[in-house]
């Protein structure tokens, strides 16, 4: 039977030995997600023979596909037994068409599966981040230009021991400018950043920011995803600075995300401000996500 707990830093190395052989593309198959998010979702994971399973939900419990190399029809069944010993239906997350397919092969009229637009992840080349060439995105170099002629002073350094004090006290003014404690979804978010930010070194994150006149204006959180693609954790500007936020995601996939192809910058949680500016940057691809429900 599985035994699933909370995520703990301890489960870091044994989770991510399981995700290098086997990765799969999408923010839900990282550990850094699945700990710093684990409060807001109530998040539990377990590794067991070769595999790594994750549920979510206190009123609804959820799975997401479990990952690792091995036969997947005995890691399903394991939750299926898990599922019926608990009482709870057998419901998974986060669904990719592939293992859509899988699920309906081995479980033959089973599940109704339902189309998740807000969870989809947002994909993009690289290249067109850190260059910004084209005229869709011109509008994302006219804002850096006036960034450059406002702010001539401007730096980037790595977040570090050294500034991360100075990270924090921008992130609280950022959520006090935001009003985070007004709006539950800024509100969960923040609780995510702060853990992030308490656990920088032991998540092994890497992160950048921007100075204009000295202060921190602007922060970016991420790491590696698999081989290819490094993932965006979080980003975070004064939006009253013009181009502090464009400027923000160029620098950082400049110096933070050298030798990867893709940068997956996660979903839009059905914000329609932060689809718009997630659109505006051109993704090459919005991954695709379903929830499976038995019938």
């Amino acid at each position: 039977m599985l035994q699933f707990h909370e995520p703990m830093l301890e489960d870091k190395a044994a989770v991510d030995a399981i995700l290098r052989i086997a990765p799969c593309p999408t923010l839900e198959y990282n550990f850094t997600v699945q700990f710093i998010w684990k409060t807001i979702f109530h998040t539990k994971i377990c590794v067991q023979d070769g595999f790594f399973f994750s549920v979510s939900g206190k009123d609804k419990p959820s799975f997401l596909f479990p990952a690792g190399r091995g036969d997947i029809s005995k890691a399903l069944a394991e939750i299926d037994a898990y599922a019926k010993e608990n009482g709870i239906s057998m419901r998974f997350h986060s669904v990719s068409p592939i293992q859509k397919e899988i699920l309906e092969e081995m479980y033959p009229n089973r599940f109704e599966f339902k189309y998740v637009r807000d969870a989809g992840d947002y994909i993009y080349d690289a290249e067109s981040l850190r260059t910004l060439k084209g005229k869709k995105l011109a509008a994302k170099r006219n804002h850096i230009n006036r960034f450059l002629e406002n702010h001539p002073d401007w730096t980037y350094e790595r977040i570090s021991a050294e500034n991360m004090d100075e990270v924090k006290e921008m992130n609280q003014q950022w959520c006090e400018i935001m009003d985070c404690d007004g709006d539950e979804s800024l509100r969960e978010e923040i609780c995510s950043v702060r853990s992030a930010l308490k656990n920088y070194d032991a998540l092994d994150l890497n992160g950048g920011l921007l100075r204009a006149g000295g202060k921190v204006i602007a922060f970016s959180i991420g790491e590696r995803l698999n081989d290819d693609t490094y993932l965006v954790h979080i980003e975070k500007a004064f939006a009253d600075i013009q181009g502090a936020y464009p400027m923000m995601n160029q620098q950082f996939v400049l110096n933070n995300a050298d030798g990867y192809s893709f940068i997956n910058r996660e979903d839009d949680a059905g914000d329609e401000g932060l689809r718009k500016a997630k659109l505006s940057y051109r993704p090459v691809e919005i991954a695709e996500k379903y929830v499976a429900q038995e019938k």
